[in-house]
């Protein structure tokens, strides 16, 4: 009897604990969109505003009509000058600028923020982690470690890949991945549930 019954106690756990995650996941998704009520003045609101969800649906309007301006040749110039003006700004210029790149990559099928996927062996020897070669580092950078061959490349955390480490490693220390960025980014994020396409690690 208790064998059934802890069977069927595991049983339902993997029922509702997927569930129940992607229900919090949900419920903070959604919390968080409704945050953009507070662009709108309170004494504007009217009341149906206080309804759950509409947030979320005037975020989702946001973006998608931020989106249909630039998307013309007008708007791509506004936001080009608007830019040029935010990277003038000390700090906010360069925080805007790595954001941008980072989530070029990320959502856009022509960022080129990050050149190759590779293996690498962080946080200590033995252990292998996926980062992203970035752009070359300069040539003061690639020469100051006794002359070696460095190479810039960023290991995100997960599962939120706009965070991480910028690491510069002998170009021999990492391995190139034959998988493209957007699959070792997708790897990432799901917590390396979702294996990168029908790629093959190289042999050591």
């Amino acid at each position: 009897m208790m064998s059934l019954l802890r069977r069927w106690f595991f049983a339902g756990i993997l029922v509702w604990a997927p569930l129940g995650v992607t229900l919090v996941v949900i419920r903070f998704l959604v919390n968080l969109l409704d945050s953009s009520l507070l662009l709108v003045p309170t004494s504007l609101q009217p009341a149906w505003f206080n309804f759950p969800g509409i947030g979320t649906i005037l975020t989702l309007l946001i973006v998608l009509g931020t989106g249909a301006l630039t998307a013309n040749l007008l708007g791509k110039k506004a936001l080009g000058w608007a830019e040029q003006y935010l990277h003038r700004v000390p700090l906010v210029g360069s925080v805007y600028g790595s954001m941008k790149k980072v989530t070029e990559t990320m959502f856009s099928g022509n960022g080129n923020a990050f050149k190759k996927v590779v293996l690498l062996e962080y946080p200590r020897a033995g252990c292998w982690t996926i980062g992203f070669m970035t752009a070359d580092p300069s040539p003061r950078l690639r020469t100051a470690v006794d002359g070696a061959d460095l190479v810039a490349v960023y290991v995100p955390t997960t599962p939120n890949p706009t965070s991480g480490f910028l690491l510069l490693l002998p170009r021999a220390a990492v391995r190139e991945l034959p998988i493209s960025v957007q699959d070792g980014m997708q790897y990432v994020i799901s917590l390396g549930v979702v294996p990168p396409g029908s790629a093959r690690l190289p042999a050591a």
